[in-house]
């Protein structure tokens, strides 16, 4: 299965933020193991090494970061036709909807995502972690 991982998903794991990271790093085992292939957009990269940065205070952790996850995933390429199609959507968070327009460009099946909500009205599944892994059983 083709997936896209929201940027949420991979700062579980790469931060080890409680509840989430068990399920994120089961998500990844998955992908190591080639039971999903999963997908990131070009601007995940980007908040990733920001947001890395920014609760590290190590632009070495951030560059660790993008590493592992270049190491892992496919990267969705946000172009100009990828931004209209998200500033036409219907979502409200364009951040969003720009993941959810990559996941269409490249046709994946779903999209995984601690934010369900966030993507109400998205043409194409919207999954938990756990929700993929049950999927996966």
């Amino acid at each position: 299965m083709k997936v896209l991982v929201d940027t949420n998903i991979i700062l579980d794991s790469l931060l080890e933020r409680e509840p989430f990271v068990e399920d994120a790093d089961a998500l990844f085992e998955a992908i190591e193991n080639d039971r999903v292939e999963g997908y990131v957009t070009a601007t995940t990269l980007t908040n990733i090494f920001y947001i890395v940065r920014r609760q590290t205070r190590s632009i070495d952790r951030a560059r660790q970061a993008i590493a592992e996850t270049l190491a892992l995933m496919n990267v969705s390429a946000v172009d100009r036709d990828v931004l209209e199609i998200a500033f036409a959507s219907n979502l409200t968070d364009f951040e969003d909807a720009v993941q959810l327009a990559c996941a269409l460009s490249d046709n994946l099946e779903a999209i995984i995502t601690r934010d369900v909500g966030d993507f109400v009205g998205a043409t194409l599944p919207i999954l938990s972690p756990k929700e993929l892994l049950e999927r996966l059983e």
